[in-house]
């Protein structure tokens, strides 16, 4: 698997789900110069496991906010699907109420640029994608400066979530090298 760290991160737009409401053209490309972003990927809608992932990242988000990072979230699930999801409530097993963008990527482009499309595939003579098996996303995370460059990039496989709070003082240490100026050593935290 290749990196991505220290390079531009891929171009995309598609279509997205946004406060209960369809986006199409989204791209990451309106926060360049305005802010960091911290761009995830998750295999599937309605598990309880990637449910437990967006509602943890949705209840940090103004935490992420203060340290100048937005928070934008993509799977190969449709824009429906997302859209399906964010209607059920959380306690029944739903999204409902998360306020970043969920970008869909039913097309797996943007998965395959980014290289966290699991499953075993190949391309047809057409250039078309072609699998024996769900292709679906890797637990990929990319935290993206405001130039557009990624700075940091952590994938998982499926049974292990992330850490909220690791990904938080991530956009944290980069804050403060565009800040100050300066490196973050080892167990670098904001507090010290």
């Amino acid at each position: 698997m290749a990196h991505l760290v220290g390079r531009k991160a891929p171009h995309f737009s598609s279509s997205a789900v946004i406060n209960g409401s369809f986006s199409k053209g989204f791209s990451l490309d309106q926060f360049i110069g305005n802010s960091n972003v911290l761009f995830f990927f998750y295999p599937k809608s309605f598990t309880g496991l990637c449910q437990s992932e967006l509602q943890a990242f949705d209840a940090q988000l103004d935490a992420f906010k203060a340290v100048d990072t937005v928070i934008v979230g993509c799977s190969t699930d449709t824009s429906d699907t997302h859209m399906a999801f964010m209607k059920v409530a959380q306690a029944d097993g739903g999204i409902q109420g998360v306020r970043y963008p969920l970008v869909s990527d039913a097309n797996k482009t943007i998965t395959t640029n980014y290289d966290v499309l699991s499953g075993e595939y190949d391309y047809t003579e057409d250039g078309l994608l072609s699998a024996d098996s769900d292709m679906v996303a890797l637990r990929g995370l990319f935290l993206i400066d405001k130039t557009g460059v990624v700075q940091h990039q952590l994938i998982n496989f499926y049974p292990l979530g992330r850490s909220v709070d690791e990904a938080l003082r991530m956009a944290s240490a980069l804050h403060h090298v565009q800040t100050h100026g300066e490196g973050c050593p080892a167990n670098w935290t904001p507090a010290g």
